[in-house]
């Protein structure tokens, strides 16, 4: 049996992160509050404190690629030359050999041939793009105020000038439903970009949002909704070996005091994975349901995910199957992804790729 080693990836990069709440943004998403993030956006002269703070913490670790990120707002929809000034502060320290790369975010329709001729001028190596929805309606809805088609265009761009490509995608918008979710990832797939990143609608303070969300318009997905849906798209990416590098916000305190409603949870993406290795179980149960003390057996960095947090998986799993004891080991010579049933009779192996 051949095996996909699905969460193998190259090791992710040290990123500095520099936000510019809002900078360069055309239109006022339905969902977006920046300022919850990061309320303050800072000059050209105190992103270069903000990086050199930033390297004195790891600068002893040169295992891993360093990469100045410039997040938040449309990079690209900035004064062409407010562009090159932050660019210029990151390109100081990659000439110096202090940084590997830089990257930046920005919304589709930002991009021509002289924005892309400059960021490749300054050392740009990665692009994040917020695709959001790959149906129009819900980009309409969400007033994101491009299309489907311009995401289309900018990856192609970028793809041809070099460039790694990242792409957000959003479950729950306003019109947005489990097969509209099926059918972006759809179109995705086909435009094969390096990595994703998924994030579940949440109601912001001071976001647009919040007002169709008061008023009973706008209802948001429950925490088990989200992970049905991430969970079908996080096997349907892996089968495809598109890897999804985040899942979720990152939690910062300033965002929580900002949350009001939508699936909000610090660990989501090791909820998803657990509901994975949850139904592999219970198949693999399914074929040995008179096995009174089964053991199963996965690599050791997927042991937390196959247990469930608080030992949730463990619990439903005797619960449903009326099993007093269930044994979890971890082994280096099982792939990642995958789950052995090691029963007294014989042992059975199974793949995340059997599900996608």
């Amino acid at each position: 049996m051949e095996f996909r080693i699905w969460n193998q990836r190259p090791t992710s990069p040290l990123i500095i992160p520099i936000f510019l709440p809002n900078l360069g943004c055309r239109e006022r998403c339905i969902f977006c509050n920046q300022r919850a993030v990061a309320p303050d956006v800072p000059s050209p002269a105190e992103v270069r404190k903000l990086i050199k703070s930033s390297l004195s913490v790891f600068s002893s670790d040169r295992r891993r690629e360093r990469q100045i990120a410039f997040y938040g707002g449309s990079f690209t929809a900035i004064p062409k030359e407010d562009q090159s000034a932050y660019l210029k502060e990151g390109h100081s320290f990659l000439s110096s050999g202090w940084i590997d790369s830089i990257r930046v975010s920005t919304r589709p329709d930002a991009l021509d041939e002289e924005v892309l001729s400059l960021l490749k001028k300054y050392g740009v190596k990665t692009v994040e793009l917020g695709a959001q929805s790959m149906i129009d309606e819900v980009l309409l809805l969400s007033r994101r105020g491009h299309s489907s088609r311009d995401t289309v265009s900018a990856v192609s761009q970028l793809k041809h000038w070099g460039f790694e490509v990242g792409l957000h995608v959003m479950i729950g918008l306003p019109g947005d439903s489990f097969d509209s979710f099926s059918e972006t990832l759809d179109q995705v797939i086909r435009l094969n970009p390096d990595f994703l990143r998924i994030h579940p609608t949440l109601v912001l303070k001071e976001a647009p949002i919040e007002t169709l969300w008061a008023e009973g318009k706008y209802s948001p997905l429950t925490l088990e909704e989200a992970i049905r849906w991430l969970k079908r798209g996080l096997l349907k990416l892996e089968k495809v070996a598109i890897p999804v590098a985040r899942i979720g916000l990152q939690l910062t305190k300033d965002l929580e005091h900002c949350i009001l409603a939508g699936p909000c949870h610090p660990a989501l993406r090791q909820l998803v994975d657990s509901e994975i290795y949850f139904d592999m179980a219970v198949r693999l149960l399914d074929t040995h349901q008179n096995e009174r003390e089964p053991c199963f057996i996965c690599h050791p960095s997927e042991i937390s995910s196959v247990r469930g947090q608080k030992n949730e998986n463990l619990l439903r799993l005797k619960k449903r199957f009326g099993i007093d004891q269930i044994h979890v080991q971890g082994r280096e010579d099982i792939p990642r992804g995958s789950l052995l049933l090691h029963t007294q009779k014989e042992k059975i192996l199974s793949s995340r790729n059997d599900f996608a």
